[in-house]
């Protein structure tokens, strides 16, 4: 097989990809302390130094993925705590402003009435503190907020525009409030 050349111009001045003369293998000290053994034969003659350096400035595999593990359990503590708070707001707010419980299994249920405390308030600070609704009018919204319990319409609605949220309760359906009949 004929050695691969980074350049055509000149087939004795070019370095090979993997020429018998060229290292393929580099001991590597890493930044973690960890001396291992890198097979750079994929790469370039050329860039073997260079990606040798790179790995010098880096911790080995094992203790990256160490370190990534544990901060990755340290997001997911964050996220928990960061949930049960939202939670906990949602809960308390809507209390205060008695929205009726959402339906749904209990992992929508949570985020549904996450996805509402943010939206409403959301929406009332778009509308009534820095738009033109005045409390009456905003007090017809949160009754047809009142009217959705269904905790899929609002997950649904997590990416909609504060602003939309009357609009969005007017297309609301049947299927989306909970009704005296169960033959509906």
């Amino acid at each position: 097989m004929k050695p691969q050349h980074t350049s055509s111009t000149d087939p004795g001045s070019c370095i090979q990809r993997n020429s018998p003369r060229s290292r393929t293998t580099w001991t590597v000290d890493h930044q973690c302390g960890h001396r291992l053994d890198h097979d750079l034969s994929a790469r370039r003659a050329d860039e073997r130094a260079g990606y040798a350096r790179w790995l010098e400035a880096r911790d080995c595999t094992d203790c990256w993925r160490t370190a990534h593990a544990a901060d990755a359990v340290g997001t997911q503590e964050w996220l928990a705590g960061r949930r049960e708070q939202e939670q906990t707001d949602a809960a308390a707010w809507a209390s205060q402003y008695d929205m009726p419980p959402l339906a749904g299994s209990d992992k929508a249920v949570a985020w549904g009435e996450r996805c509402r405390h943010q939206l409403v308030t959301a929406a009332y600070q778009a509308l009534v503190a820095e738009g033109e609704f005045d409390e009456q009018q905003w007090a017809e919204v949160e009754e047809a907020a009142r009217q959705v319990d269904r905790a899929g319409w609002w997950i649904d609605q997590r990416d909609a525009e504060p602003g939309d949220l009357p609009e969005l309760l007017a297309a609301a359906t049947d299927a989306d409030r909970t009704t005296e009949n169960p033959y509906r």
